[in-house]
């Protein structure tokens, strides 16, 4: 059930490549994202969005409220790996547009795979995406077992 009540202002969505790096900042802070993401490393976001394959913006009278951005290669899969709402926006289908606009900007015949964050587990299979148990991560600086040191 939508918490969207009448004269509401109802978001619009776009792809936007060019998203600048404050409105990115400004808006993982307000979805509680940043928490999880470089945002000290202002050179690092930059490049995030930068080398970003699709960027999928919600905006609420202009407002970055909600924004998506994905890795694929337009074929077989694409990482969604941001999913940021803006808290005041929550819970009004936004996340769920923003992954469908993602999905469509990609192509629907790649397979859509994201990381949630501890706090999102659940949303994700109240949207109908599938839990998969075989994801293996190598944090930054850290290196596969058994390769020498340069």
């Amino acid at each position: 059930m939508s918490r969207r009540t009448l004269g509401q202002p109802q978001p619009v969505y776009s792809l936007e490549p060019g998203l600048g790096a404050d409105e990115f900042l400004a808006v993982l802070e307000r979805s509680g994202l940043a928490e999880r993401r470089p945002v000290h490393e202002r050179e690092r976001i930059e490049a995030m969005l930068r080398n970003a394959d699709v960027i999928v913006a919600a905006r609420v009278d202009g407002e970055l409220v909600g924004v998506a951005r994905s890795l694929t290669d337009f074929s077989y899969c694409t990482y969604l790996s941001d999913l940021a709402v803006d808290r005041r926006f929550q819970g009004l289908g936004i996340g769920r547009r923003l992954i469908e606009e993602t999905h469509a900007a990609a192509g629907l015949r790649t397979t859509l795979i994201l990381l949630a964050a501890p706090d999102a587990r659940t949303y994700y299979p109240h949207v109908g995406m599938e839990p998969h148990d075989s994801c293996w991560i190598l944090r930054p600086g850290e290196r596969l077992k058994g390769v020498p040191e340069d």
